[in-house]
């Protein structure tokens, strides 16, 4: 990755077409918006287009525009992608995805500089940064006809490849304190480390989604706890950072089992929510979909309410009153 950032640094100060490769979740985006940032153009705008998500009947008016009249439905005139980036950056994310009728289009736009909007026939000159990005080998696909050799030639200036997570296995522990600590700070939650063995265990992982699956899994381990993390196909979590709780010993009722369990489980969900609410007992109320009467005795029940003197206080204590109460 060191390598990644010293190629990017060299390319943001050109103003080159650049060819991102990688698979799904390593960061290509990401790694675009850096280029662009730190470009001539940086102060431009960032334009993203989706080729494969927009539909091959749509991709065109989107990324260079109409006007108005120009086909059923086309109330009023639109500027594409393209123009919109001008003086920017124009982010082909999953170019593969473009069909080769279209791609003759955006060949010429990048040989000239120029291009129409559908149904004008004015020329627009626009100046911007191409970055284009797949997590398919273009040269397999103009093998198989997918994709013109002359467009590839033309975004293949500078290539540069984003390695898959199990592919720099060592970066995991850095990247999971990062999120960790971005999602204690969006959620407003102060979960803890991750012990030794749930290192081990993310390390060991193979992450068929790359850092995206990372930093999911980090942000359910924040807003759920250590059953947020990755769980095994028979539902025991794989990486558990607390050890299991004791089995009860044969001889206690297993009715009174099954209600310290249900009591600790309801304890847990409404601190949870007490919490997202900022201890706001009505916003928790309506977040648990029950009464505020309702609430204020599981909160009694469950040991959250204030303490007596000489015990530690709950969050409770020192919570502003809720809206309403007096």
């Amino acid at each position: 990755m060191s390598a990644v950032r010293q190629k990017a640094a060299k390319v943001a100060a050109t103003d080159v077409a650049v060819l991102l490769e990688g698979e799904a979740g390593t960061g290509k985006e990401l790694l675009a918006r850096w280029i662009h940032q730190h470009s001539l153009a940086g102060n431009g705008p960032f334009v993203k287009v989706n080729c494969a998500a927009i539909p091959e009947t749509l991709l065109e008016s989107e990324l260079f525009g109409f006007e108005k009249g120009a086909f059923t439905g086309a109330l009023q005139s639109k500027p594409g992608r393209v123009e919109l980036a001008d003086q920017g950056t124009l982010f082909l994310d999953e170019i593969a995805g473009m069909r080769p009728n279209l791609q003759a289009k955006l060949l010429q736009f990048l040989q000239d500089g120029c291009c129409t909007r559908i149904g004008d026939d004015r020329e627009q000159r626009i100046q911007t940064r191409v970055i284009c990005s797949t997590s398919q080998n273009l040269e397999e696909e103009i093998k198989k006809s997918a994709f013109r050799a002359d467009l590839f030639y033309r975004i293949n200036v500078i290539r540069i490849r984003l390695p898959k997570l199990k592919e720099r296995i060592e970066d995991v522990e850095l990247l999971a304190d990062y999120f960790l600590s971005h999602f204690n700070s969006q959620f407003q939650r102060s979960a803890p480390y991750f012990s030794s063995e749930v290192l081990d265990n993310l390390k060991a992982w193979h992450w068929p989604g790359n850092v995206r699956e990372l930093e999911n899994r980090v942000a359910r381990y924040v807003i759920m706890g250590p059953d947020g993390l990755q769980e095994k196909p028979n539902g025991a979590s794989r990486f558990a950072s607390a050890p299991p709780a004791p089995v009860a010993e044969p001889w206690v009722p297993l009715k009174r089992v099954a209600k310290l369990a249900v009591r600790d489980l309801e304890r847990t969900i409404i601190l949870k929510a007490l919490q997202a609410n900022h201890w706001n007992r009505r916003k928790a109320a309506e977040a648990l979909q029950i009464s505020y009467r309702a609430l204020i005795y599981k909160i009694r029940e469950a040991g959250l309410s204030s303490r007596r003197s000489g015990g530690p206080q709950s969050p409770l204590d020192s919570a502003p009153m809720d809206e309403g109460q007096s």
